[in-house]
């Protein structure tokens, strides 16, 4: 193995470091931190900010927070500051960070697998409404995010949390993020495997282990053994996918690389089988390999698709293999092509044991403490004590008994959270935007409610599967280069010249095995207010044009560029 965060020294023989310092890698002996943020976590591990947050910050209040825990290590422990009200997107970029700063945080919950009792939500309903005003977004990670949260009340949210099960450990920081899963592993009647178990092993490896606490950037992990490909797999830093092996039976492929923001790549398979006592063994290894040959020299430049990107897979497998599990993986074959166009598991839908589960969709994924609560208390008096998060910013009530379906569908209609979405409304999804958020240059939450009820409005037989994924910044949160329409919030010149907040438009991304991302049309951008009239137009446009059986985003790629003006 390669040198530990703890000792580096110890594992590597010392030696003269060239005046080149290359990429930063630790395996190369570049242990000398080349920008300010791998000097911050050098200086101290993430992790140790808790205590200075119990003991000191949450009993002295905000202003004595050292800034170098304040705007990198709380990370480690779900924080971050929000941006404070009444900035606009013109100036997200010129500010320094403690203009922006508010004095109220973000804090995110980790929610690994989606999975949830209904006692953990009513929990976290809670929490959001005596200390988070209300406020509880459902993640396109699977997690649940507060906002104005005071430090000197940390300490006991985390206590409440943590007295269910729950935590907001290494939920964002240079760490091993939140593992995604399928919502539906060990109940859906057509799983090839569950994964549940490889995600708690991960889990309790990984999480809060000060060997992987101080990674080049955020690593992202999913896995899932449903047919649906419903984890975004294609997208994440290291993906296990189900799949039949014809010799060994039901077990994951192993994908590596995936990632978007300014600097997209689809991940890569491996070619190896994984069964599921081994994930946990092959994740340590990916994690391992980001961890010691990572990029730490640039930022930009530190997610491990850059590493893949280099390296090819061959060599990726090859290291893993030779350096990390000291043994060969298996050869196996690639996913199959899902079904169903949809993979969010919505509607209504039997479950292996007979019973069934319920899927429904808030309004992008805004939600709020009191509804739910409710969700907890609707679930538990239609027989259920378990709720999922997908990775689509819906939710899914599990175990309901075939008698109990209609009246909890109707019961859910009347919170606004329907089985039976229109398209819009089931594939709208939308970032944090600038409400909160100190990166976003546009608002996102409200525009993409008020755009599904527009669209509901003007088109309302459309009924093919289609995705709309808003973004307030370039960072692609919300995946808007994979979206059918992507929109990518920035500063527009409107029909008279003045600057105002509108998006720049991709059309045509994809997930799933025909993966790929959206085409930008060359100077192509929308203004919030024309948002809804672009929509309605290309959409008629495809209705004309399409051929039949024709996805949006086949003949998004090969219509004109007047067609999607």
């Amino acid at each position: 193995m390669a040198a530990t965060p703890q000792n580096p020294a110890a594992a590597t023989p010392r030696r003269k470091v060239s005046r080149h310092r290359g990429e930063g890698q630790w395996a190369a002996g570049h242990f000398t931190p080349l920008n300010g943020n791998e000097q911050v976590k050098k200086d101290d591990d993430g992790l140790n900010v808790r205590t200075r947050i119990e003991t000191i910050y949450s009993k002295r209040g905000f202003d004595s927070i050292d800034p170098s825990d304040l705007r990198g290590r709380m990370r480690w422990w779900g924080l971050y500051t929000q941006r404070k009200p009444g900035i606009d997107g013109g100036k997200t970029a010129i500010l320094e960070p403690e203009e922006l700063d508010d004095r109220f945080f973000m804090l995110r919950v980790r929610i690994d697998g989606g999975r949830l009792t209904t006692e953990q939500l009513r929990v976290i309903g809670e929490i959001s409404q005596e200390f988070a005003r209300g406020t509880a977004d459902i993640t396109d990670r699977q997690n649940v995010q507060y906002h104005w949260i005071r430090i000197e009340d940390v300490p006991e949210i985390w206590n409440r949390l943590e007295a269910v099960g729950l935590s907001t450990t290494e939920a964002c920081g240079d760490t091993p993020r939140t593992i995604l899963g399928s919502p539906v592993a060990g109940i859906a009647e057509d799983e090839i495997v569950d994964g549940t178990p490889a995600v708690e092993e991960i889990h309790r490896r990984i999480v809060g282990n000060p060997a992987f606490s101080n990674l080049p950037r955020k690593f992202k992990t999913a896995v899932s053994g449903s047919p649906l490909l419903d984890v975004a797999h294609e997208i994440n830093d290291v993906a296990f996918v189900g799949v039949h092996h014809p010799e060994h039976g039901p077990g994951f492929d192993v994908w590596v690389g995936g990632g978007l923001s300014t600097n997209p790549k689809i991940g890569v398979r491996l070619g190896a089988w994984v069964p599921v006592d081994e994930v946990a063994d092959v994740h340590e290894g990916v994690v391992s390999i980001f961890r010691d040959y990572g990029y730490r020299r640039l930022r930009n430049r530190a997610r491990l698709k850059f590493l893949v990107a280099d390296w090819g897979p061959e060599k990726f497998r090859q290291v893993l293999e030779d350096e990390y599990l000291r043994r060969k993986l298996v050869d196996g074959p690639a996913p199959e092509q899902p079904v169903e166009r949809w993979r969010d598991h919505v509607g209504v839908h039997r479950q292996k044991d007979g019973r069934f589960y319920v899927g429904f969709a808030p309004r992008v994924g805004r939600v709020d403490g009191a509804t739910l609560t409710k969700i907890a208390e609707l679930a538990e008096a239609h027989g259920s004590g378990r709720v999922r998060t997908t990775v689509e910013q819906k939710m899914i009530v599990l175990d309901v008994e075939e008698g109990q379906v209609d009246s909890l569908v109707e019961a859910l209609e009347a919170l606004d959270l329907t089985a039976r979405p229109s398209t819009f409304r089931r594939g709208t999804m939308a970032c944090t935007g600038i409400e909160y958020c100190k990166l976003a240059i546009v608002e996102t939450k409200q525009r993409g409610s008020a755009l599904i009820d527009e669209l509901e409005r003007r088109l309302p037989e459309f009924d093919e599967p289609l995705t709309i994924n808003i973004n307030g910044c370039p960072n692609a949160c919300a995946r808007i280069q994979v979206a059918d329409i992507g929109l990518k919030g920035q500063l527009v010149l409107d029909d008279q010249g003045r600057q105002v907040e509108g998006y720049q438009v991709h059309l045509g991304g994809a997930l799933g095995l025909e993966a790929g991302f959206g085409r930008k049309v060359r100077g192509l951008k929308v203004t919030s207010d024309e948002l809804p009239d672009y929509v309605e137009r290309v959409l008629k446009r495809f209705q004309d044009e399409r051929e039949d059986g024709e996805r949006f985003a086949a003949w998004a790629a090969r219509a004109t560029e007047e067609a999607l003006s």
